[in-house]
């Protein structure tokens, strides 16, 4: 088993794509069809990551991105944006704490680079800076998903 994924989505066409993709790479998939679902749910699921779209009904991904954060439980699990995302989005994203962005439409080969890249890193330190761009390394998650949140590497080779 390659990690737990708790995939929040409102559309359950784009859910069941990621569910599907991820297990088919070995990862365990719980799904959620908004933030306020996602609450209810991440601490009996305990996942290893979570992933997020933003435009959501009754709590988007970045203000649950937000709430994980904020929430001591909860705030080391990496998040990744899965969505159309505009530069302010991802701005925003960024400071609520998500450790990567993956535009729709994606490679299903990209999705599980992205997942597979956050539940092999580091776990985030609950007190301190969220990732290593502020240390001084890295540079800014791309808006196209293409590098993670704090590590510049080129997908296409």
């Amino acid at each position: 088993m390659s990690g737990r994924v708790l995939v929040v989505d409102d559309n359950r066409v784009i859910r069941q794509l990621i569910r599907v993709n991820l297990e088919l790479e070995g990862f365990e998939v719980v799904t959620a069809a908004d933030g306020a679902e996602c609450l209810d749910v991440v601490h009996h699921v305990q996942p290893d990551v979570i992933t997020l779209d933003v435009v959501m009904p009754r709590l988007d991904g970045l203000r649950t991105a937000a709430l994980l954060r904020d929430d001591p439980r909860t705030r080391h699990i990496p998040l990744a944006i899965i969505s159309a995302c505009t530069q302010y989005e991802v701005d925003c994203g960024v400071a609520a704490g998500v450790d990567a962005f993956l535009a729709k439409p994606f490679e299903p080969a990209e999705l599980v680079r992205v997942v597979r890249q956050l539940t092999h890193r580091e776990p985030r330190d609950p007190r301190g800076p969220r990732d290593s761009r502020e240390s001084g390394e890295g540079g800014p998650p791309s808006l196209d998903g293409r590098h993670e949140a704090g590590q510049a590497e080129s997908a296409r080779g």
